[in-house]
């Protein structure tokens, strides 16, 4: 399977398990600026056969059609096409291929049509919902595209007990933070604040703040205003706590988990926990709370405050992709029927140069690919050599640091210059 960040390798990697247990999973990391890093992947604790870094050009040249049975591509939508489209050029004239299963890795509540339009081509895009499978088929009908690679299943980490109140120890409250959602440090600072002043005001309850990466580290989103930095600030009390690791373990103490529009908040109605989704900053597409709406769970810090604990309606949480039995059967009914049907047809994205002949080339050129789907640049010799070997990664991992600081910290700061 190819990701490209550690939330997408999260996805693809657990979509792989859910499709076949026993398979050989092998991890093809895509290189760029949100690759994950050793700690990030070591956090999520998803083991894998074999896993190595390249680019989409070195992907399309080491991935033959008898590498693997089943290949899922987690990666965001224009990735998607390009690989889509090299691809189906390195297997045109071979006489069996892969079957491509893509999807999103979340809750999909903005640029549905973008997204889902990058994804088609794909012998099977997962929706992690009735209510995505619903949209996304009216998505392709509207322009023309066949439906029939729409699969609904759940999101893929939707696992762990049903929650149960334990009083051996303290009630408590995470606060699941999101790498871009809010963006502004104002807002960021508010939602803090009224973090700590909750803390302050219940002191019998711990308050955890998980955090998905540390500074430095990219997932999907860039950052650049890190909470870590920002709580620092506030003099929090003792009973406040900054958290990393697997959601799924924090969970297993959670009695509360609070979100702006986080995919956590998923997890923990799957468990049953109480969820609260913050409406401090409004009801926003910008913040994608208003996925939200429906589900019994919108709430402020005030009503937080007051011990309000949201309940979930079971009827929004059944069509939203908390699911019951086993969601997943159907997607691999689909894999397993495409496996038996011998040579499949070619790949078909819906973008073409016919359809598409002013985006389709800036697309296929981020990846390093020629308008035909081709490399754009033949591929210079792997030096093998050890000393060489240092020296490339060495360089690599400079840039890339390099890189990660000019959009974290210099960036940034030209804005705040430019608003003088």
């Amino acid at each position: 399977m190819i990701a490209d960040s550690d939330t997408r390798w999260k996805w693809g990697a657990l979509t792989a398990r859910r499709i076949d247990p026993e398979a050989r999973l092998d991890a093809r990391l895509l290189r760029g600026r949100a690759t994950p890093t050793p700690r990030q992947l070591a956090e999520l604790g998803i083991p894998a056969d074999s896993m190595s870094e390249h680019t989409a050009a070195e992907l399309l040249a080491e991935i033959s059609s008898k590498t693997c049975d089943v290949l899922v591509v987690s990666c965001v939508g224009g990735t998607v096409q390009a690989l889509l489209h090299g691809f189906d050029r390195a297997w045109r004239e071979d006489d069996r291929r892969p079957v491509v299963v893509t999807g999103y890795v979340g809750v999909v509540y903005e640029k549905l049509a973008d997204g889902l339009l990058l994804r088609a081509g794909a012998d099977v895009v997962l929706a992690n919902s009735a209510d995505d499978a619903r949209r996304f088929r009216a998505v392709y009908e509207g322009v023309g595209h066949p439906t029939g690679s729409i699969v609904e299943t759940a999101l893929p980490f939707l696992d762990g007990e049903r929650y149960r109140p334990d009083d051996s120890r303290p009630f408590t409250v995470t606060f699941a933070v999101q790498p871009s959602v809010p963006e502004g440090r104002a807002d960021r600072l508010h939602l803090l604040r009224r973090l700590v002043g909750h803390a302050r005001r219940h002191s019998d309850r711990q308050v955890l703040v998980k955090l998905r990466s540390k500074p430095g580290e990219h997932t999907t989103h860039i950052e650049e205003n890190p909470y870590q930095k920002l709580v620092s600030s506030l003099d929090p009390p003792e009973n406040v706590s900054l958290v990393y690791g697997a959601m799924g373990e924090v969970l297993d103490r959670t009695d509360l988990l609070v979100t702006v529009s986080s995919t956590a908040a998923m997890e923990a109605l799957h468990r049953g926990v109480p969820t609260a989704i913050l409406t401090d900053l409004g009801i926003r597409e910008a913040l994608g709370n208003h996925h939200f709406i429906g589900s019994g769970c919108l709430a402020s810090w005030d009503e937080l405050d007051d011990g309000v604990l949201p309940k979930a309606d079971p009827d929004w949480t059944a069509a939203h992709g908390v699911a019951t039995g086993d969601p997943y059967a159907d997607l691999r009914a689909r894999v397993n029927g495409l496996l038996a049907a011998g040579r499949l047809p070619r790949l078909s994205p819906y973008y073409t140069l016919r359809t598409a002949p002013g985006y389709l080339p800036g697309v296929l050129a981020r990846h390093g690919l020629d308008p035909e789907g081709l490399p754009a640049a033949r591929l210079a010799p792997r030096e093998t050599g050890p000393m060489r070997r240092a020296a490339r990664d060495l360089l690599r991992n400079s840039a890339r640091t390099a890189y990660r600081q000019g959009v974290q910290r210099v960036a940034p700061a030209i804005r705040r210059w430019g608003q003088l």
